[in-house]
Parts: structure tokens; sequence; C-alpha cells
């Protein structure tokens, strides 16, 4: 199969769900963003919320969509057979899932930044270390989705893994400000707010402590025949 054929085969085996709620997401802040701007509002509260979105909706979406990547595949046995061998698909799979929800994450961006959203929101840095915000938690939630989904090999658990940790993150943001370590891990610090001096740090560690989740899945991908012999009960 061509090169490009493989990439066009993984955007059809993405799937509906993970193809669409990206720009949906985008249209949704869109939306939000427009109604505030044509009543005239320059309210911090709507500001939080459009920046609550990208901080909090364009991981989950991009953590979801990791999650689900085992499990997709309906000719196994010709899986096993391919030169390129199961770890590459996966990582296809990976950046084809991510990264068009990194590519609709930047272009909401970019439409808070030019119509002044962004720089509303206090503790919200503007320009490239800006874009941290919503990339830091969404490398660390998908590396972790890609590690659940080939340890699990169980799409369901996997799933449900990411969607637990996300609201855990969510209850206990108040009480993750009272030590370092969990400080440092917050996915939400820039809207749950975080100590004074420490956001940098906090998306620093997101993205250091993502590459070690992925290397964590690395030598599991290597082993196709576990992962494609089917979901764990």
């Amino acid at each position: 199969m061509k090169p490009l054929g493989l990439w066009s085969h993984e955007i059809r085996r993405a799937g509906p769900t993970a193809l669409l709620a990206p720009p949906v997401l985008v249209l949704l802040i869109a939306l939000l963003a427009g109604f505030g701007t044509r009543l005239g509002s320059r309210e911090g509260n709507t500001a939080w919320f459009l920046v609550t979105a990208m901080e909090t909706g364009v991981p989950l979406v991009a953590g979801l969509a990791a999650a689900s990547l085992v499990g997709r595949d309906r000719a196994v046995e010709l899986q096993l057979t391919l030169p390129t061998g199961y770890r590459s698909t996966l990582l296809r799979r990976l950046v084809v899932t991510v990264g068009w929800t990194a590519l609709c994450a930047l272009a909401a961006s970019a439409l808070l930044i030019a119509t002044g959203w962004w720089e509303v929101l206090p503790g919200a840095p503007g320009g490239l270390t800006g874009q941290l915000t919503w990339l830091s938690p969404t490398l660390w939630l998908a590396a972790l989705g890609l590690l659940a989904a080939v340890a699990l090999r169980n799409t369901a658990a996997a799933t449900s893994l990411i969607a637990f940790l996300w609201v855990l993150e969510q209850v206990l943001s108040s009480a993750m400000q009272e030590s370092t370590v969990p400080r440092l891990l917050h996915l939400f610090a820039t809207t749950r707010g975080t100590a004074p001096g420490d956001w940098l740090p906090n998306r620093l560690t997101l993205l250091a402590t993502a590459l070690l989740l992925a290397a964590a899945a690395w030598p599991l991908l290597g082993n196709a025949e576990r992962i494609l012999g089917g979901e764990t009960e």
C-alpha cells in the first residue's frame, strides 16, 4: 500500500466520532465567543468558559480518541503479516486523531486571540507560550490513553480510565493546590488556578511526564500478537 493510501486508510479507520468531535468543539467555542462579542460582553466569566473549553475539552477529546486506538481492525491476521508492523499502524492512527484535534484547537485558539477573549482571562499567557494551556494536558491525556489502550486491550476500560481521571482532576482541583507534586501534575492549572510562578513548571512537567507515558507504551506497542489477541474481560 502506498504511503498516501496508508494515511487515508487510517483517517477512515479513525471513525466519525474522532473526526467530528474536534470541529464540533471549535464550533461551540466560536458560537460562544461570537455571542459574547455581539452582546458587547467582556466579562471574565465568559472568557473563563472559553479558555476552560480549550484547556479541558480539547484534552478530553484527544485522550478518548487515543484510548480507542485498539480494536478497530477487522483483518487481524493481515495486520500481523504487514511488514511495517502493528506499532506503525497505531502510531499513524495516533497522529491522525491527536493531530486533527490539535489542528482544530489551534484554529479555536487563533479565534480567541483574534477576538481578544484570550487576554481577558487573568493568568492565561498569550503567544506561543499560551498554547501550552491546551497542548500540555492534551499530549498528557493522549499519552495516557495510548498506554491504557495497549495495556488494557479494552476500549471501554481505557476510555473509562481517561474519563474518570478527567473528572477526578476537576473535583479535586482545590486539593491538588496544597502540595507540590499534585500541583505540578494538575491538568487544568490555567483555569482552575495554581501557585504563583508554578504555571510554566506545571505545563513543562506535563510534557515531560507525557513522554514517560509514551515511553512506557512503546514496548507494549511492539507486541502485536498480545494487542490483537482480543480484548481482556
